[in-house]
């Protein structure tokens, strides 16, 4: 037998279906030695990915399935409320708090953190037998063309021992001038399950370059075309005027990953009534940890028009004709641990491990040579700061304990403490933890779950540290302390999920409305609501996720209040074969002063000045399944001039599609 998803998708007019079809071909002869084997009985297959510092396994999907595929081609697939320049693949920012992870030490990656392989979204998988996932999207005309190659491929060598292997590659030119994207990311992983040893490694590469079209030049191309075109109400997107043309960002980088465990025990035997052994299990009981992570990443920004330059960005620091900023960026940690493994013995239901963690980060800016000039030359802006060093090594150095109980019916848990011993992140302190019990309601299992995380940590050494053409700044922030509490309570026959939780910030980093970092040494609160409930009747089924979030201080933290995701569909079969999902959706949160984008620094910023938000963003769509193949059509923001104003920014200066 073989397994083989061969996954294909059409989006709006544009069909490439000689590439589908070569694709498929190719991977379906992966497997064709296994199709005249006899049937055997053959293991299920699962998912699984990691729980970091220590490696343990968290379970996860193997994603086949047909409904509300076609999501995973629009921007707003990321979250409910996606601040994002427009494009496909460009940068963005969830504006649901509670969803966004925190800043991290290489922040131009963050922007691009959906569409980048690592850790936090790397999945393992065991097979036994082999799987392929290709997809295939297409979209727009020839000049808005939106392709998607993605694959996933995985196979056992027996039941212990996996390899796989996976590549995206996306190239959208977008509705708007000089907003194009093109990202390569590819990798390779493994695993191996042994009674002993176990091993869990993946290294994988991303290349994904942007062009950057500074925002459109005046909001009225698209609230009211005809009062910048003279009566005219139609306009070609492709001719709206950008702030920049000339203008590109660049990120590279890559992640090695390799977590081996080896475990001491003792085997148990089951004999039968002749006191022979029928069964043979090994116990674990202690395990010893060694993982390695490597991390490095490369931001490049450039821009070859210098009156643009001039009209864009108020200050220029090192060169007046062009920019060619560069930062470098590398981790290399070491992560030793031991830990007493869960259900060893009847009386130990949690596994207990404890760690210590090594790393030596390195940055690498922009060679920064203007200091050496005296006088500087009066095209350049003098220096805000003294120099900044182009160069930067720290020793980093944790201890850590982890508490886990992931298998049971009632209760389980999970919860990290992790002090920072040495180096800049001295005196950091990051716990975390998680807690789920379940009961039974009306014959169902209703699930309540806890969570909780406090941390005391260094400000990113990027936000402390920077030298570039139009940015430079050297800063000496103090830590910043988030603590947060909530909870969620789901009941699955009521097709009901609620979330509260309530966090509160001090010390608050974050760039502010010159698009320089700041740090907010008061207290700021967020409260988030979250309700999503469900409805079916029969085929029909009507989706619904409705948030609400409120914060102290808007000025720093800007959230929209309300954001609704609202899906009704009906799911059906024809022949009973295809397996059919017809459907529309929206998207919709309130106005508010959002962020603003900075291409310079890939970041995003506070303003105060306009609003964004305020409409609806519909799509309507049809998900298909046949066989091991599942495909759409997609028709997005449909609603375009039909109802709903004509103000779909979600970023100041950056129209949606």
């Amino acid at each position: 037998m073989s397994l083989i998803d061969c996954t294909t998708a059409y989006y709006l007019h544009k069909s490439r279906l000689w590439a589908t079809i070569l694709g498929v071909l190719i991977f379906s002869l992966l497997p064709l030695g296994a199709r005249g084997a006899k049937p055997q009985e053959i293991a299920p297959s699962y998912a699984w990915t990691i729980l970091p510092p220590l490696g343990l396994h968290e379970p996860a999907d193997i994603d086949t399935s047909y409904v509300n595929y076609c999501m995973m081609s629009i921007p707003s697939a990321v979250s409910d409320a996606y601040a994002t320049t427009g494009n496909y693949g460009n940068e963005g920012i969830n504006m649901i708090w509670m969803e966004r992870p925190a800043m991290s030490d290489f922040f131009f990656r963050d922007a691009l953190a959906p569409y980048t392989p690592s850790l936090a979204n790397q999945k393992f998988y065991n097979t036994r037998i082999p799987m392929t996932l290709l997809t295939y999207n297409t979209g727009g005309g020839k000049q808005t063309t939106q392709d998607l190659l993605s694959c996933r491929f995985s196979a056992n060598a027996n039941k212990r021992t996996q390899v796989g292997a996976m590549v995206d590659y996306l190239y959208s030119k977008g509705m708007y001038n000089y907003q194009a994207d093109k990202h390569l990311n590819w990798g390779f992983s493994g695993s191996y399950m042994g009674d002993r040893f176990e091993f869990q490694g993946f290294w994988v590469h991303y290349n994904m370059l942007n062009k950057e079209n500074g925002g459109i030049t005046n909001d009225l191309y698209i609230t009211d075309p005809a009062e910048v075109q003279g009566g005219s109400t139609s306009i070609d997107t492709k001719t709206i005027p950008t702030n920049l043309s000339s203008a590109h960002s660049k990120i590279v980088g890559g992640e090695l990953y390799l977590n081996s465990r080896y475990k001491v025990g003792h085997w148990r035997e089951e004999r039968d009534e002749n006191d022979s052994v029928i069964a043979r299990e090994y116990i674990p009981v202690t395990s010893f940890v060694w993982t390695l992570n490597y991390k490095d990443g490369k931001h490049l920004f450039r821009n070859d028009a210098s009156g643009e330059a001039t009209n864009f960005w108020d200050a220029t620091y090192l060169d007046p004709t062009k920019t060619r900023d560069r930062t470098t960026y590398s981790t290399i940690t070491n992560t030793l641990g031991i830990s007493l493994l869960e259900g060893f013995h009847k009386y130990a239901k949690a596994g207990l491990g404890a760690y210590i963690t090594h790393q030596l980060r390195s940055y690498h800016q922009t060679l920064d040579t203007v200091y050496r000039m005296d006088p500087v030359p009066e095209t350049l802006t003098p220096y805000p700061v003294s120099r900044v060093k182009e160069k930067q090594k720290d020793n980093l150095l944790w201890v850590g304990a982890q508490l886990t109980k992931q298998h049971g019916s009632l209760l389980t848990y999970e919860g990290t403490a992790e002090l920072g011993i040495a180096g800049p992140v001295a005196a950091d302190i990051k716990v975390d933890g998680r807690l789920s019990t379940k009961f039974f309601l009306l014959r169902d299992s209703v699930t309540i779950t806890a969570f909780g995380t406090f941390t005391n940590q260094e400000a990113p050494y990027l936000m402390n540290h920077y030298v570039s053409n139009h940015f430079i700044w050297d800063n000496d922030f103090g830590k910043e302390r988030r603590f947060r509490i909530g909870g969620t309570l789901i009941v699955p026959f009521s097709f009901t999920k609620i979330t509260a939780a309530v966090e509160n910030v001090q010390n608050y980093v974050y760039f502010d409305d010159n698009s320089l970092p700041a740090q907010e040494g008061s207290s700021i609160q967020i409260l988030s609501l979250q309700l999503q409930q469900n409805f079916k009747w029969r085929g029909l089924h009507w989706d619904n996720r409705l948030t609400y979030q409120t914060s102290s201080n808007d000025r720093v933290i800007p959230l929209p209040k309300f954001a609704v995701y609202s899906n009704l569909y009906v799911l059906f079969k024809v022949a009973k074969v295809l397996s059919v999902q017809l459907g529309v959706d929206c998207d919709y949160y309130t106005k508010y002063k959002g962020l603003a984008y900075q291409p310079a620094t890939m970041s995003f910023h506070t303003q105060n000045e306009v609003e964004v938000g305020g409409f609806p963003m519909m799509n309507l769509y049809a998900n298909f399944h046949l066989s091991r193949a599942r495909f759409y059509l997609l028709y997005s923001h449909f609603n375009k001039g039909m109802f709903g104003k004509d103000d779909y920014f979600s970023l100041p200066h950056y129209p949606l599609n």
